[in-house]
């Protein structure tokens, strides 16, 4: 559990008695797929949290298991299987829609373990954690739901709640986390316990610390401000065992922006380097706490993009960040690569100078791609108006409204296109395909203006 007080070498975590064992076996991660714990065929694997001289490590039916893992989305557990990953999460115990039975079923088909999410009520959104009937209500159906899938064999481990600290003010969402993961516990004494947090800091942790200590660990989700990580841990006094929950591009509300305020994306290539950075650098670094981590997102979402976080496009390509993930895991690049691909010139001008265009004329723009295995390279642009979506925390969003352009374009990433007659916000993108199932991707705000407001 965690510890109110003391929190290294005096704390008592579930699951962290076998300290003889966690010295055996040591602590440095294995590579992926080395001798590796698989679900058990029957009954509920045995999942437990190991400490030694500050010094953590999960063990998986007496095992050694470090999670490369990614949040699952649209993507397939196949290719994550293909990819070297070992798990993946969910944010809720249904599965993506699958049904959570079925979800499991198939992760233990393909040898995968799951940290499986549990939804609880957000106060961004109306959730009264001082309405005590509202909160038993919702043990009650957490307690369903863990009964129903405790004894899976691919269960990992329990995730309560998701970034329960975004725009909440409410400390009382931590005693109701720490009743759910009490109850887990009585009725579950096979999988640790953990709630993700958007973020970390002193007062945050000394919440957790004070009326969440019956969790066993906690998961934490950073994007641009990983680079934060180490030092946000030591200013926070944790010293317990965490995995990295979410992870992966900069986010949109830390990236530079136009000057109408539209955020500027990486583009694929950029992602799948700033990927390898930041996982070598801030995550793989920690092996005393970091039990590993779930990269965000192993499918593809519209959040103020269709390209932002998905390591594949909705048509089901993957990008470079997936060939970047499976080198992480298993040391070895895909035997076909994703494109490479530069940032989109629009009007020989690029997004961090504020494209502006005046309605109703043609302007042209111009990619960069190669593919290093010498594929031929398709390329398609399409305009879309720019998101107007203020949702937070991952929150649904529509994908934006498609523009007609009358695109031009040719094989060797130019194009010509008339802009939209109506002033407002828009943006460009482009996706180049390499015919084996691989792709790029990169996208260019830019605003239209009436010919009297032109810059031009």
């Amino acid at each position: 559990m965690i510890a109110a007080g003391r929190q290294g070498e005096g704390s008592r975590l579930a699951f962290c008695c076998l300290f003889a064992l966690a010295a055996a076996i040591g602590f440095a991660p294995l590579a992926a797929h080395a001798a590796e714990p698989s679900p058990l065929v029957g009954g509920p694997s045995q999942v437990r949290i190991v400490e030694s001289d500050g010094r953590y490590r999960l063990l998986v039916n007496g095992q050694s298991f470090h999670i490369n893992g990614a949040g699952l989305g649209t993507g397939t557990q196949k290719a994550l299987v293909a990819s070297g990953g070992n798990s993946f999460r969910t944010w809720d115990t249904d599965g993506n829609g699958a049904g959570g039975r079925a979800l499991l079923d198939e992760a233990r088909s393909n040898r995968l373990f799951v940290s499986l999410g549990i939804v609880m009520g957000k106060e961004r959104q109306g959730f009264d954690y001082d309405d005590q009937r509202a909160v038993a209500r919702q043990l009650a159906r957490v307690k369903a739901e863990v009964l129903k899938y405790k004894d899976h064999p691919a269960l990992l481990m329990w995730v309560v709640g998701n970034e329960l600290n975004l725009d909440a003010h409410n400390p009382r969402v931590w005693n109701a986390v720490n009743q759910i993961a009490e109850m887990i516990h009585r009725v579950d004494p096979n999988h640790p316990v953990m709630t993700t947090l958007a973020g970390l800091n002193p007062q945050l942790i000394e919440l957790i610390k004070t009326r969440a200590g019956s969790l066993d660990l906690l998961g934490i989700q950073l994007y641009g401000d990983i680079a934060q990580l180490s030092d946000n841990l030591r200013l926070s006094k944790w010293t317990g065992p965490y995995v990295v929950t979410e992870w992966g591009p900069t986010g949109h509300w830390e990236i530079a922006k136009t000057d109408w305020g539209a955020p500027i994306e990486d583009d694929s290539t950029r992602k799948a380097n700033l990927l390898r950075e930041r996982h070598e650098s801030y995550i793989a670094v920690d092996q005393r706490q970091c039990l590993g981590s779930y990269v965000f997102l192993w499918g593809n979402k519209q959040e103020r993009t269709p390209t932002w976080y998905g390591l594949f496009l909705a048509s089901g390509e993957a990008t470079a960040g997936v060939d970047t993930m499976q080198y992480l895991w298993t040391g070895s690049w895909p035997a076909n690569r994703s494109p490479a691909i530069s940032p989109i010139e629009l009007d020989s001008r690029t997004a961090g100078q504020s494209v502006s265009l005046v309605a109703n004329r043609e302007y042209g723009a111009r990619v960069r791609a190669e593919d290093s295995d010498g594929d031929a390279l398709a390329y398609r642009w399409v305009v879309l108006e720019e998101s107007g979506a203020k949702t937070v925390g991952g929150d649904h969003e529509e994908i934006p409204r498609t523009v007609e352009s009358n695109i031009a374009d040719s094989e060797d990433g130019a194009m010509r296109f008339k802009v939209p007659s109506k002033a407002g916000a828009y943006r460009l993108f482009v996706y180049v395909f390499d015919g084996k199932g691989h792709a790029a991707h990169a996208n260019i705000p830019f605003q239209v203006v009436a010919a009297t407001t032109s810059r031009q």
